[in-house]
This record gives C-alpha cells, sequence and structure tokens, in this order.
C-alpha cells in the first residue's frame, strides 16, 4: 500500500510519520516474497530496513552520498530509489544487479562487493567535496564483520584528520556472513552490553523527563559528549582516535536513528553513529539461521527450506570431507578460513578440531602471512578462501609465502564463474595472478574424486601450491579416469588423432562434450586433462604436435596470463605449424546471471567451443 507510493528517490519523504512502521513492514514482506523466488541476500537486508529508511529521511538523494560496504544490503536502497519493479529480475542476467550499481541509478555513488571499502572511498567522496567547494553530505555504511578488515583501520585513522563531516554508520548485527570473531567483536559486544551504562543512562533521561523542564535538559545532553559514556564504558576506541562517537541506538528504531544522524551531520568532522540491529529481523528462519540466510538460494517461505534441494554434493561439500580425513591422517593440518566458515566448507572441521581451526574475520591478507607463520612453525596450514577474495591478498601470497618457498596450501573455492553475485565475485582470476609468482604451483581437479586426489598431493608437497576448484555440483564423470597425481604431468583420458582437446578443471567435463559432438562428425580426437595450470606439461603438449593438426586449450579464467597462454608460448617456442585455439574468458568483467547463461555469452560452453573448432577447420 504504501511501498506502491515510492516511485523515486524522496518519495518516502511524503509518507506521513505514523505509516513509517508500516512501509518497514511490507518492505520486508516484500523482500523475503522475492527473494524466495529469485535467491539473493536475505538476512542482511531485512536487518537494515529502519536503518535505510531513517538514512533516506535525513538525506537528499542522489545530492547527498551513501555508500553500502559489501552492498549485499542495499535492497531496501533500491526499492526507496524506486526499483521495485527490477526485484523480478533481480541477480538474473541483464536483470538488476545484487550490489549498488552506478550504471543502475545516481543514488548508487559506488560501485562495491568486497568487504571493509566504504570508509575508504567516503574520505575520497569527501575530500572531493571539500576541494570542489560542495556542500552535501556523505555517509559510508559498514557492518561490524567489515571492521574486521584491515583497510577499515587504515581509512579510519585517515578520517580522523578530518575538519570537515564525514559520517560513518556502524551497522552492528554482531554477524558478516558467520558470527563474528576476535577483538573487535569483544569490544563492540561490550558497548552492546554495557547495561552498568545503558541502565544508568535510562534511568536518568526518565527522572529528568518527570520533572518540569526536564525534556529540554534531555536534550541537551543528547546533543553533548557524553562525559558519562566515557566513564562507564573503558576504551572509547572511536573517540580515542579522534572520532566522535555516538550511539549505541536501536537501529529498528527510525526516529531513534534519524535523531541520531541528525547530530551527526552538525558535527564539524569524522563521526561514528552506532547502530544496533538484528540480522534476519522479521523472518523467524533468517533470525534463527542467519548465516545460511545470509545468501540464499530460492526458499519456501512457510518453512525456509530450499525450493530445489541438492541432491548431489557440491564442490565445498566434498572438501569438506576431504579435510576431516585429511585432519584424521595429518595432525600438522592446520585450516584458516576469513569469516568463511559456512562457505568454504570448515564448519564440520571446526566443530571436531576446534584447536586446529582458525577463522581470522574478513582478513584475507593476515589469513596469508598467519599462514605462512605457521608453515615456518612446522604445520601444514591450508588456507581457504574464495578465488574472488584471494586477490586481496597477491602481496602476502608472493611476499610471505613464495619468497620463502614455504609448504601453504591454498584451497581456492568458487573459482571460474560464479553466476548471480556478478562481476566483484567471478573468480576468473586466478590463474592469472598466481601464475606470475615464482614457487607458486597451480592445480585444477576435473572431477570430485581428483579434488581429493589433489589435496592429498598438497598436503604432501613441500612448497606452495594452489587447488581450484568451481561452484556448483561436483562433477561425478569420468570416475575410471583416476592415475596417480604426479608433479606437472597431465592425464591422457582420449588419445587419437587430428584434434587434440587440453582442458584444465572444470572444463574437462565440457571438452567430454565437445569431443562426443566432433566424433558424431566424424574427426577423431583426443582428450587431455591438464590438471596443472603451472608448471604446464610440456612434454605430453609438445607430443601432440606429432598426430594433431589441431591443439584446442580450454580453462575458465581470462586470457591474459592464464593457462592457454603459456601453451601458447611453448608452441610459439617449438616451431609447431599446426592450428591452435586458446579457449578462455574474454579479458574483461563479468556480469551477473545465471551460469550456463553468462558461459554462453562469453563462449566457452559446448556449442560455442565446437562451432569455433569447425570454422578453424
Amino acid at each position: 500500500m504504501y511501498l506502491e507510493r515510492i516511485q523515486s528517490e524522496n518519495d518516502i519523504k511524503k509518507i506521513p510519520e505514523d505509516k513509517l512502521n508500516a512501509l518497514a513492514d511490507e518492505i520486508r514482506q516484500f523482500l523475503i516474497e522475492k527473494i524466495s523466488v529469485t535467491g539473493g541476500h536475505l538476512g542482511s537486508n531485512l536487518g537494515a530496513v529502519e536503518l535505510t529508511m531513517a538514512l533516506h529521511l535525513s538525506l537528499d538523494l542522489p545530492k547527498d552520498k551513501i555508500i553500502w560496504d559489501v552492498g549485499h544490503q542495499s535492497y531496501t536502497h533500491k526499492l526507496l530509489t524506486g526499483r521495485r519493479e527490477g526485484f523480478d529480475t533481480l541477480r538474473k542476467f541483464g536483470g538488476m544487479a545484487g550490489f549498488p550499481k552506478r550504471i543502475e541509478s545516481d543514488c548508487d555513488c559506488f560501485n562495491t562487493g568486497h568487504s571493509s571499502t566504504s570508509i575508504s572511498a567516503g574520505l575520497g567522496l569527501v575530500k572531493a567535496r571539500d576541494l570542489r567547494g560542495e556542500n552535501h553530505t556523505i555517509v559510508s555504511v559498514i557492518g561490524d564483520g567489515s571492521l574486521t578488515g584491515g583497510m577499515a583501520y587504515e581509512a579510519l585513522n585517515n578520517a580522523s584528520k578530518l575538519e570537515t563531516n564525514f559520517i560513518i554508520v556502524l551497522n552492528d548485527n554482531n554477524m558478516s556472513i558467520s558470527e563474528n570473531v576476535g577483538g573487535v567483536s569483544k569490544y563492540l559486544n561490550g558497548i552492546r552490553t554495557a547495561d552498568s551504562y545503558l541502565d544508568l543512562k535510562e534511568s536518568i533521561f526518565t527522572k529528568l523527563m518527570n520533572i518540569p523542564g526536564g525534556a529540554n535538559v534531555v536534550k541537551t545532553i543528547r546533543k553533548t559528549k557524553s562525559t558519562l559514556k566515557s566513564m562507564v564504558i573503558p576504551g572509547m576506541f572511536f573517540e580515542d582516535m579522534g572520532i566522535t562517537y555516538l550511539g549505541p541506538v536501536n537501529g529498528h528504531d527510525i526516529n531513534a536513528v534519524r535523531e541520531l544522524l541528525k547530530d551527526a551531520k552538525r558535527k564539524k568532522g569524522p563521526v561514528l553513529v552506532h547502530v544496533i540491529t538484528q540480522k534476519g529481523k522479521g523472518y523467524t528462519p533468517a533470525e534463527r539461521h542467519p548465516a545460511r540466510f545470509h545468501g540464499t538460494e530460492p526458499f519456501i517461505i512457510e518453512t525456509g527450506l530450499p525450493s530445489h534441494p541438492r541432491t548431489k554434493a557440491n564442490y565445498t561439500d566434498v572438501f569438506s570431507t576431504i579435510m576431516m580425513k585429511l585432519a584424521d591422517r595429518h595432525p600438522e593440518v592446520v585450516a584458516i578460513t576469513a569469516a568463511m566458515a559456512d562457505g568454504t566448507g570448515l564448519k564440520r572441521f571446526r566443530n571436531v578440531y576446534p584447536e586446529r581451526f582458525f577463522d581470522v574475520g574478513i582478513a584475507e591478507e593476515h589469513a596469508v602471512t598467519f599462514a605462512a607463520g605457521l608453515a615456518v612453525g612446522g604445520l601444514k596450514p591450508i588456507v581457504c578462501i574464495y578465488s574472488s577474495f584471494l586477490q586481496r591478498a597477491y602481496d602476502q601470497i608472493l611476499h610471505d609465502v613464495c619468497i620463502q618457498n614455504l609448504p601453504v596450501v591454498f584451497a581456492i573455492d568458487r573459482a571460474g564463474v560464479v553466476g548471480s553475485d556478478g562481476e566483484t565475485h567471478q573468480g576468473i582470476f586466478d590463474i592469472s595472478y598466481l601464475s606470475s609468482i615464482p614457487n607458486m604451483t597451480i592445480m585444477a581437479p576435473k572431477n570430485k574424486w581428483e579434488l581429493s586426489d589433489m589435496m592429498k598431493f598438497a598436503v604432501g608437497f613441500d612448497g606452495p601450491v594452489s587447488v581450484r576448484y568451481p561452484r556448483g555440483i561436483a562433477y561425478d564423470g569420468l570416475e575410471e579416469y583416476r592415475a596417480p597425481v604426479e608433479y606437472g604431468k597431465a592425464e591422457v583420458i582420449c588419445s587419437e588423432s587430428k584434434i587434440a582437446l587440453v582442458a584444465l578443471g572444470s572444463m574437462v567435463c565440457t571438452a567430454e562434450g565437445v569431443r562426443d559432438a566432433l566424433k558424431e562428425k566424424g574427426y577423431p580426437c583426443s582428450l587431455i586433462n591438464a590438471r596443472f595450470a603451472k608448471p604446464i606439461d610440456e612434454e605430453t603438449i609438445l607430443s601432440l604436435t606429432k598426430d594433431h593438426e589441431m591443439i584446442v586449450t580450454m580453462e575458465e579464467n581470462v586470457g591474459s596470463g592464464g593457462f592457454g597462454e603459456k601453451v601458447r608460448y611453448l608452441l610459439d617456442e617449438s616451431g609447431f605449424t599446426g592450428k591452435l585455439i586458446n579457449i578462455f574468458i574474454p579479458d574483461e568483467y563479468v556480469e551477473h546471471g545465471n551460469v550456463e547463461i553468462l558461459k554462453k555469452e562469453i563462449g566457452i560452453d559446448k556449442e560455442s567451443i565446437v562451432e569455433r573448432i569447425l570454422n578453424k577447420l
């Protein structure tokens, strides 16, 4: 009823004050209904409804700017800026993105997708505003989980020197994806639960309100820095940095948040507004299982159960089982993740081997150097991070692990095209950025059994090694082909002539289909499972030049710096005069959408590859 009245930004200001809570209920119901069909980030969005409404009521968009850290909690923001119709195509190819996108709306001022970036971006916008002599409000909204990332503190340190207004809203729900860990979480929890402060404050305010003129006194107190707060809550970390701290406030009380934002806008300097919210609020399954509803597949609203439950294990499930077996056989094996125990399949490992499990928070750089220290100390660390997020630790991989040639295993989940989360989450660069580092070995399994074999090899390997595997159902074909994993050696699956398909990892399954299609047209065809992206099996590849007139490389990675580029260089150096086709992802960012649709769009699906081969022939 009220949601339909919002057709563009600032329309929320036309909703009667006494109907705002009704609007909040409508937004929650809308999100639950839409995300139950499309899938998406539910828990974080349900928890940020009132906070987002308070921001929109307090600001003038798009003149004022909101930077959403990560951006997975921006669905209400999209609704309040007139994008309600787009939710039917949320995260679908050609449809509305699940994260802020500048090309979607002028009210999305900064593209996000990774954690702990909003304060840095906001500070940049503040400096640009000041240098241009403009006068508008900049707000960075960051979750407490994102405060476990070091980049946030680099930005806070920088922001503390500001002499003009900059508002940082800390959306504190005690969660990132999984429950938060570490000293930051403990510190914020101390503020949340400082009953001696909160109870005393409320007691004083209540008594003042009951005496003549007390309301004005309360108003004055709320507008000034509370020395009471400084006395009762030790540390005052943000204040000590030179950042004005306001809060904590109930993030589901629209008027209370608006009052605090009004105070924050008057400050000449950086201000942190501490807002406490509940992840998944308003939907019981999401409240009870916030990690499961962080990013959810389509589900049944009445139960919260998946609409299309998986009947086969995905690669993360397989990896989870492998880790349990490795831990049982190798007491030196330890596991490290960056706030992704559930997402990387380490939950069982954590439960059974808690003393050998380390969740460092959203701090990929620290995770890698921490692993280097563990390796120097005689342990076998396995670092489990999504491909897209491991990019953030490139320097640490190079400088702290590979220069010392330390036996650290990188289990790289979500390698390749991941689909609906879009550009910021596609794992299509890891072969390229890891291949550039000396001492690094890179493997990719063709199926679930080879993932197990490669992890066993990696644990026994005396140097840095990466095992990359895709998102989605684990391929269970080619079970009969299980030659032992040997360093730098490919696996010959079918040996014929004329055309040789040399496929890496997830592309072996695609290559099977390509081979079948070519055989139907009468072309003999060999199939090679490359196994190693670095080092490539030069001996096997060069042997193919003797009785094949065409070699086709296939990988789920960008071309620049990829597997195919290495093969091309090798064949050029060898004087190969036959035809070479490199199948790879174009050197561009891949948008959001269904994985199969995306693969067709970028030309790495079976039909596109067969067509290219036939045209070349």
